[in-house]
């Protein structure tokens, strides 16, 4: 039995039909096209898939996707782009946190969600907030500088 979701991605509204055991991950990528949401685990613990609903940095791959009815769902394509580049974007190129690629997305999303919390996040809160998404090739140090970075950039505007 397929049933309507409708919901805001990215400042878009969308509907699509969707199996009521389909998971958050499963539209974003295989419906709505939005493949910089990455598939990991498949089980919530590396983060690579994580995503910001209502404020909120969740693991979409274990995310049922009718919890998003009515919400606002940010993915990495919404945060910034080619033309505009978000400053937690920046930060994250600036300081060399950026390896591979595969965890930045979940990362990305993680930092914001935990930016628009908190204005002045020290290393102890950044690591906290960051605790659920797994990097294989920075050993984090960089991540950190560049959440630090962009905190300090969002403080200017």
């Amino acid at each position: 039995m397929m049933k309507d979701l409708a919901f805001t991605i990215n400042g878009n509204a969308v509907m699509v039909r969707i199996d009521p055991h389909t998971l958050l991950l499963d539209v974003l990528r295989e419906t709505l096209d939005l493949t910089g949401t990455k598939r990991g685990c498949g089980e919530g613990e590396c983060g690579a898939c994580t995503v910001v609903v209502d404020g909120e940095a969740v693991n979409s791959c274990i995310y049922p996707a009718w919890k998003v009815e009515g919400c606002n769902v940010l993915t990495v394509e919404g945060l910034g782009s080619r033309e505009e580049v978000h400053p937690l974007q920046e930060s994250f190129l600036e300081k060399g946190a950026v390896q591979c690629g595969f965890c930045t997305p979940g990362m990305l999303m993680s930092a914001y969600a935990l930016l628009q919390k908190t204005r002045e996040p020290d290393e102890k809160v950044i690591k906290k907030a960051l605790a659920g998404n797994l990097c294989r090739c920075t050993g984090y140090k960089k991540i950190i500088e560049a959440v630090k970075d962009a905190a300090g950039k969002q403080n200017k505007l």
